[in-house]
C-alpha cells in the first residue's frame, strides 16, 4: 500500500508548482500587464523616495511667489501653486496618499466581499438569499453619490475615507467569490474532506478558499484602480482628503482655476491618475489570463 501511494504524492507536488510556474510564464507573456507592473513599481518607489530627496516639505511656502502659480524653474521643476508651494513635492506626497487610499480600500473591499461571498456560496439557502439580496441592494446604489453624501456629512480624515470607499465597492468581489464557492463545494476533494470529518469553517478556509485565490487576486487588483478613481473624484469635488494634505484629486481641484495660465499644475496629477488606473487594469487583465484554468 505504501509503495502504491508514493508515486501519487510525488506526482501531485510538481503539478502544484507547475501551475504557478505556468501562470507566471503566461503573465510575463502579457506585455501590457508586465509594462503596467513595472510602471506601478517605479511609481511606488518614486512616491516613497522622492519626498525624502526633494528639498521642500509639501506645505513649505515661498512668500515671494504667493498670489499666482509660479513658472517651471531649476528650483521648482513643475512650478509652484498660488500659495508658493512646490508642485513636484506636492505631486509626490499626493501620490503617497492616493496610492495608500487605493490599496487600503481595496484590501477592505476584498475582505468584505470574500467573507460575504464565501458564506453565501458555501451555506446557500436562506444565508445565500439574505446576503445576495443585500448585495443586490448595494449594487443598485451608485457609489459616487452615496460617498459624496457620507463625505459631506462626516468630512472624513484619510482612515475614515478608506473605510467608506472599501465598504461601498465590495459587491463585485462577493458575487465572484460566491460563484467560486458554489462550484468548488461540490468537488471531489471537498467531499473527501467532509467525509473525513471536516466541517464549515475548516472546509472553507483550508480546502475551498485556497482554490479560489486566483479570481480573488484579480478582483483585488481591479479594486485598487476603482478606489483610486473614486478617491480622486471625491477630492476633486472637495469632499475627499482636505487641503493642505495633497492628493492627486485635490491637486486637480486647486489647479483648475489656473488651467489657462498654468496648465503644468493640472497635467501631471491628471496623467498620474490616468496612467496608474490604466496600469492597474492591465495588471488585472494579465492576472486573469494567467490564472484562468486551462484544459
Amino acid at each position: 500500500m505504501t509503495d502504491a501511494a508514493q508515486p501519487v504524492a510525488t506526482a501531485v507536488e510538481p503539478g502544484h508548482r507547475g501551475y504557478w510556474g505556468q501562470a507566471a510564464r503566461r503573465f510575463l507573456r502579457h506585455r501590457p500587464a508586465v509594462a503596467g507592473l513595472l510602471f506601478l513599481l517605479l511609481l511606488a518607489g518614486a512616491v516613497i523616495v522622492a519626498p525624502a530627496v526633494l528639498p521642500y516639505a509639501y506645505d513649505d511656502q515661498d512668500f515671494e511667489l504667493i498670489g499666482a502659480p509660479g513658472e517651471m524653474t531649476a528650483a521648482h521643476w513643475l512650478g509652484t501653486d498660488e500659495l508658493g508651494r512646490d508642485a513636484l513635492t506636492r505631486l509626490a506626497y499626493g501620490g503617497r496618499v492616493s496610492l495608500a487610499v487605493g490599496l487600503a480600500s481595496a484590501v477592505i473591499a476584498t475582505g468584505l466581499g470574500t467573507l460575504v461571498g464565501a458564506l453565501a456560496g458555501f451555506y446557500r439557502g436562506m444565508v445565500d438569499g439574505l446576503l445576495m439580496r443585500f448585495t443586490d441592494v448595494m449594487l443598485s446604489i451608485p457609489p459616487l453619490p452615496l460617498v459624496l453624501l457620507l463625505s459631506g456629512l462626516l468630512r472624513p480624515a484619510v482612515p475614515l475615507l478608506v473605510g467608506i470607499i472599501g465598504a461601498l465597492i465590495w459587491m463585485g468581489t462577493a458575487r465572484l467569490v460566491r460563484s467560486q464557492f458554489m462550484a468548488l463545494r461540490e468537488r471531489e476533494f471537498v467531499e473527501a474532506a467532509r467525509a473525513l470529518g471536516a466541517r464549515g469553517p475548516r472546509l472553507m478556509l483550508r480546502h475551498i478558499l485556497p482554490n479560489a485565490i486566483g479570481p480573488i487576486t484579480v478582483s483585488a487588483t481591479l479594486a485598487v484602480g476603482s478606489s483610486i478613481m473614486l478617491e480622486s473624484a471625491l477630492s476633486f469635488l472637495g469632499f475627499g482628503v482636505q487641503p493642505p494634505v495633497p492628493t492627486w484629486g485635490n491637486l486637480l481641484n486647486t489647479a483648475s482655476p489656473w488651467l489657462g495660465m498654468a496648465p503644468w499644475l493640472a497635467i501631471p496629477p491628471g496623467l498620474c491618475i490616468f496612467c496608474t488606473v490604466l496600469a492597474v487594469n492591465f495588471v488585472g487583465d494579465g492576472l486573469r489570463d494567467a490564472m484562468e484554468p486551462r484544459g
